[in-house]
């Protein structure tokens, strides 16, 4: 897949587990990944830096266990960017479906 699509659908996906709830690190990656989305943490911290730089969420710093954690939470940025990919996605959607019909045309 592409690395800038790829790299655009990971910063949708990491919105959407922001929208249960605020979250950190770890967890983020455990709920993507129950949700069949594979992210490491190489990949995820970076991701969570551009989305902040981005002001589509917000990081504070809670002491667990005698250390700080990071927490992420969606603004509401975050929320309309959600709306926006959904909105593009039907587009996207009408390119694959041309794309496969074709392919399924080249066949016959």
């Amino acid at each position: 897949m592409d690395s800038q699509l790829k790299r655009g659908l990971l910063e949708v996906c990491v919105l959407k587990a922001l929208t249960s709830g605020d979250s950190y690190g770890y967890q983020i990656i455990k709920d993507l990944s129950e949700n069949g989305v594979k992210i490491s943490e190489s990949t995820l911290y970076p991701i969570l830096k551009r989305l902040e730089s981005g002001n589509l969420l917000t990081v504070y710093s809670v002491e667990h266990g005698g250390r700080l954690r990071k927490y992420y939470s969606i603004t509401e940025g975050g929320r309309k960017e959600i709306a926006r990919f959904l909105e593009e996605w039907d587009e996207v959607m009408k390119i694959y479906d041309f794309i496969r019909g074709g392919s399924e045309n080249e066949q016959n």
